[in-house]
Formats: structure tokens, sequence, C-alpha cells
């Protein structure tokens, strides 16, 4: 009894760390998607320009495919976001207030590169409203090189599939190989493959079972105690894939767990005398 429950603790660890990477993987499109989405560009409208010409700016930016939002921004509103900024008294150093009216941009996820956000920009220029177009270039590349990091995840999850085949398999083999005795003994008195098979497959079952949903439980502890410190990304985060994920977990432990039994009871079953003391 104490093997099968340490048996069933370490399979489930191994599934639960496979399954926080599997929804590290799973979720990277969705929170690159965000991060992209949410990248604002300001584009500076022209003094001289009235504020209905820039309305109506906004709404032709709005229609264009590339873009995602394009919030018109007055100079009252523009005042007002500085204010909280700078703080109340910051026009007292100007003779006139400086902050001009302007448009927030976000631009589509396919659209949004290091490539196309200059070509954006000249664009906005070349319409002869816009001043100056304004945006963080360092985050961009801050933003890409850590996209570009989020493939290795999926690299990493190919590989820690594969270690967790291997630890749970010798796992099991280590399990049923102290029953060997009582397996070669069955096979003795004419208990055919089938029927030696079918106890063990059956406890491998539960044994998955209740390992995948041990790790499934874990992942939602986990993500209960720092949905606090990542709120942005919890709120992406796809909860119908969140599911399929976890019972993806627990189906996984299932089907290691038959898969190893099969394998390790027939190996065992080979064995003659001589190889059952080695």
């Amino acid at each position: 009894m104490h093997s099968y429950l340490s048996s069933i603790v370490s399979i489930g660890l191994v599934l639960f760390l496979a399954g926080l990477f599997a929804l590290i993987a799973a979720n990277a499109a969705s929170v690159s998607r965000y991060f992209k989405e949410n990248f604002k560009i300001t584009a500076v409208m022209r003094d001289d320009l009235a504020d209905e010409q820039a309305q109506e700016f906004a709404k032709r930016l709005k229609s264009l495919s590339s873009v995602r939002t394009a919030d018109y921004v007055s100079k009252e509103e523009g005042t007002e976001q500085m204010k909280e900024l700078l703080g109340e008294d910051f026009l007292k150093v100007f003779e006139s207030n400086p902050v001009p009216v302007s448009i927030d941009i976000t631009l589509n996820a396919d659209y949004f590169s290091t490539d196309s956000l200059p070509a954006f920009r000249d664009s906005l220029l070349a319409t002869g409203k816009v001043q100056d177009v304004v945006y963080e270039n360092s985050v961009i590349d801050l933003l890409n090189s850590n996209l570009e990091k989020i493939g290795m995840v999926f690299v990493l999850l190919g590989l820690l599939l594969f270690i967790s085949f291997i630890l749970i398999n010798n796992t099991v083999r280590l399990n049923l190989y102290s029953k060997r005795f009582s397996i070669y003994t069955m096979r003795l008195v004419g208990a055919t493959r089938a029927f030696i098979r079918a106890p063990f497959l059956i406890k491998a079952l539960f044994q998955g079972f209740i390992a995948g949903l041990l790790a499934s439980i874990l992942i939602l502890g986990l993500l209960y105690f720092v949905k606090d410190e990542f709120q942005q990304i919890m709120m992406i985060m796809d909860m119908r894939l969140l599911i399929l994920l976890l019972g993806g977990v627990v189906l996984l432990g299932i089907v290691i767990c038959l898969f190893c039994t099969f394998f390790v009871v027939n190996r065992i079953l080979s064995l003659n005398i001589k190889e059952l003391y080695i």
C-alpha cells in the first residue's frame, strides 16, 4: 500500500510539472497577442488642425485592417492625463497649454512587428495631419526578444514529456518488479497473459487517474496563489483551454500508466526463473 501511494505521488508530481509547462505553452499565443494588441502608439496631431478634422482622421484610422483601436484624445483629456503623471501644477511653468490633440492607436497582433511599425509611422506622417508619432522602441525590442524566448517553452515541453514518460515508466517498473514472483506463480498454475495483466492494468488505470487528478489540483492551487500577482495574465487565460489541459493531464496519467504497465508485465512474463533473481 505504501509503495502504491508513493507511486501515485511520484507520478502526480511529474504530471504536475508537465502540465505546468503545457499550460505556459498553450497560453503563449494568447499572451503574445495580448501584449501586441495593447502596445500604444500615439499620433500627435498638428497644432493648426481643427478638432473635427482630428476626430475624422481617428475614424479613418479605425477603418484600417491593421488598426485595432484609434481613440481621439482632446487637449483637455490629454491635460488631465499629464496632471496624473506630473502633478496638478505642471502647467505653471508654461505660458500656454503645451498638450496637443492626439490619437492613441493600437494595432492588430498580425500587423505588429519591428518592420511594420516604422512603415505605419511613415504612413501617418505622410498624411500631413500628424506632427509626430511616439512609441517606445526599447519596449518593442524587449517584447520581441521575450516572445522569441516563449518558443523555447515548446522545446522544453517536448523534452519534459519525454522525461516524464521515462520517470513514470521507471516508477511503474520498480513497483511491478517487486511482484515478479507472484506473476511467475500465476503463470505456473496456467493463467493466461491476459488474465495476469488484467488486475495490474485496472490498478494502473486508477493509479494514473488519481495521479492526474492530484497534478490537476496542484496546478489549480498554484494558479489560485499567483492570481493576485499576475492578474492581467490570468484575465487573458483561456478557461476552456485550461479545462481541456487539466483533462489532458488526467488522460496522460492514465495512458502512460496503462502503457508502461502493459509492457512491464509482458517483460516480467517473459523472464525465466534465473532472471527473476537478477
